[in-house]
Protein backbone atom coordinates (compact mmCIF):
# COMPACT_ATOMS: atom_id res chain seq x y z
CA UNK A 1 0.00 0.00 0.00
CA UNK A 2 1.54 3.32 -0.97
CA UNK A 3 1.70 5.97 1.74
CA UNK A 4 -0.33 8.43 -0.35
CA UNK A 5 -3.30 6.05 -0.45
CA UNK A 6 -3.65 5.75 3.31
CA UNK A 7 -5.72 8.13 5.43
CA UNK A 8 -3.88 7.69 8.72
CA UNK A 9 -1.22 5.88 10.69
CA UNK A 10 -1.53 4.48 14.20
CA UNK A 11 1.36 3.38 16.39
CA UNK A 12 0.41 1.28 19.41
CA UNK A 13 3.10 0.94 22.06
CA UNK A 14 3.02 -1.34 25.10
CA UNK A 15 5.64 -0.36 27.68
CA UNK A 16 6.42 -3.05 30.28
CA UNK A 17 8.22 -2.68 33.62
CA UNK A 18 8.49 1.11 33.48
CA UNK A 19 10.57 3.02 36.01
CA UNK A 20 8.97 2.85 39.47
CA UNK A 21 6.61 5.76 40.12
CA UNK A 22 6.12 6.96 36.53
CA UNK A 23 2.72 5.32 36.12
CA UNK A 24 1.31 7.36 38.98
CA UNK A 25 3.08 10.65 38.20
CA UNK A 26 0.36 13.00 36.95
CA UNK A 27 2.78 15.82 36.10
CA UNK A 28 5.19 13.56 34.22
CA UNK A 29 2.41 11.98 32.13
CA UNK A 30 0.89 15.41 31.39
CA UNK A 31 4.33 16.66 30.32
CA UNK A 32 4.73 13.58 28.12
CA UNK A 33 1.47 14.37 26.29
CA UNK A 34 2.33 18.05 26.07
CA UNK A 35 5.87 17.53 24.71
CA UNK A 36 5.52 14.55 22.36
CA UNK A 37 3.26 16.54 20.03
CA UNK A 38 5.90 19.12 19.11
CA UNK A 39 8.66 16.51 19.20
CA UNK A 40 6.87 14.60 16.42
CA UNK A 41 6.06 17.79 14.49
CA UNK A 42 2.33 17.57 15.14
CA UNK A 43 -0.08 20.30 16.23
CA UNK A 44 -2.37 20.39 19.27
CA UNK A 45 -6.02 21.22 18.94
CA UNK A 46 -6.25 21.73 22.73
CA UNK A 47 -4.07 21.14 25.79
CA UNK A 48 -3.77 17.59 27.14
CA UNK A 49 -6.32 16.19 29.57
CA UNK A 50 -5.31 13.57 32.12
CA UNK A 51 -7.23 11.78 34.86
CA UNK A 52 -6.41 9.51 37.77
CA UNK A 53 -8.30 6.22 37.97
CA UNK A 54 -10.08 5.34 41.20
CA UNK A 55 -7.55 2.91 42.69
CA UNK A 56 -9.86 2.10 45.61
CA UNK A 57 -12.83 1.06 43.49
CA UNK A 58 -10.68 -0.45 40.72
CA UNK A 59 -7.36 -1.50 42.31
CA UNK A 60 -6.24 -3.50 39.27
CA UNK A 61 -6.85 -0.41 37.08
CA UNK A 62 -5.10 2.13 39.31
CA UNK A 63 -3.17 4.63 37.23
CA UNK A 64 -3.75 7.46 34.79
CA UNK A 65 -5.54 7.99 31.51
CA UNK A 66 -4.98 10.98 29.28
CA UNK A 67 -5.06 12.30 25.75
CA UNK A 68 -4.15 15.26 23.66
CA UNK A 69 -6.32 16.10 20.65
CA UNK A 70 -4.37 16.93 17.53
CA UNK A 71 -5.28 18.73 14.35
CA UNK A 72 -4.07 15.46 12.79
CA UNK A 73 -5.91 13.16 15.31
CA UNK A 74 -4.77 12.25 18.87
CA UNK A 75 -2.24 10.78 21.26
CA UNK A 76 -3.55 8.68 24.16
CA UNK A 77 -1.84 7.25 27.25
CA UNK A 78 -3.06 4.75 29.84
CA UNK A 79 -0.95 3.69 32.82
CA UNK A 80 -1.46 0.75 35.16
CA UNK A 81 0.44 1.40 38.38
CA UNK A 82 0.18 -2.15 39.84
CA UNK A 83 2.18 -3.56 36.91
CA UNK A 84 4.29 -0.50 35.93
CA UNK A 85 2.65 -0.85 32.51
CA UNK A 86 1.86 1.95 30.03
CA UNK A 87 0.09 1.94 26.67
CA UNK A 88 0.52 4.79 24.20
CA UNK A 89 -1.54 5.19 21.01
CA UNK A 90 -0.38 7.74 18.44
CA UNK A 91 -2.85 8.27 15.61
CA UNK A 92 -2.10 10.80 12.89
CA UNK A 93 -3.50 11.45 9.41
CA UNK A 94 0.00 12.01 8.07
CA UNK A 95 3.09 9.86 8.37
CA UNK A 96 5.45 10.26 11.33
CA UNK A 97 8.69 8.73 12.52
CA UNK A 98 7.77 5.60 14.47
CA UNK A 99 11.28 5.08 15.84
CA UNK A 100 11.45 8.67 17.05
CA UNK A 101 8.10 8.21 18.85
CA UNK A 102 9.22 4.96 20.49
CA UNK A 103 12.53 6.47 21.58
CA UNK A 104 10.69 9.43 23.13
CA UNK A 105 8.52 7.03 25.17
CA UNK A 106 11.57 5.03 26.25
CA UNK A 107 13.31 8.19 27.53
CA UNK A 108 10.23 9.36 29.45
CA UNK A 109 9.23 6.08 31.10
CA UNK A 110 12.29 3.80 31.06
CA UNK A 111 10.51 0.53 30.17
CA UNK A 112 12.42 -2.76 30.26
CA UNK A 113 10.44 -4.03 27.25
CA UNK A 114 8.48 -2.35 24.44
CA UNK A 115 6.09 -4.01 22.01
CA UNK A 116 4.96 -2.01 18.99
CA UNK A 117 2.21 -2.45 16.44
CA UNK A 118 1.70 -0.21 13.44
CA UNK A 119 -1.61 0.10 11.62
CA UNK A 120 -2.50 1.88 8.39
CA UNK A 121 -6.01 3.34 8.72
CA UNK A 122 -8.47 4.20 5.97
CA UNK A 123 -6.79 2.19 3.23
CA UNK A 124 -9.75 2.83 0.87
CA UNK A 125 -10.33 6.46 1.86
CA UNK A 126 -8.66 8.02 -1.19
CA UNK A 127 -10.08 5.65 -3.80
CA UNK A 128 -12.54 7.24 -6.23
CA UNK A 129 -16.25 6.66 -5.53
CA UNK A 130 -17.48 3.37 -6.94
CA UNK A 131 -14.04 1.70 -6.76
CA UNK A 132 -13.74 1.24 -3.01
CA UNK A 133 -12.82 -2.24 -1.87
CA UNK A 134 -15.51 -4.18 -0.10
CA UNK A 135 -15.12 -4.13 3.65
CA UNK A 136 -14.12 -7.38 5.25
CA UNK A 137 -14.75 -8.35 8.85
CA UNK A 138 -12.20 -10.40 10.70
Amino acid sequence: MSKSSVFGYELLLDLYECKPGVCDDLTLCYDFLDQIVGFLGMEKQAPPSIFRSDGVRFPDKAGLSGWVPLIESSIVIHTLTPKDFITVDIYCCRSFDQKKAEDFCRRFFGPQKVQAQFVERGTSYYQPAGTKKELTHK
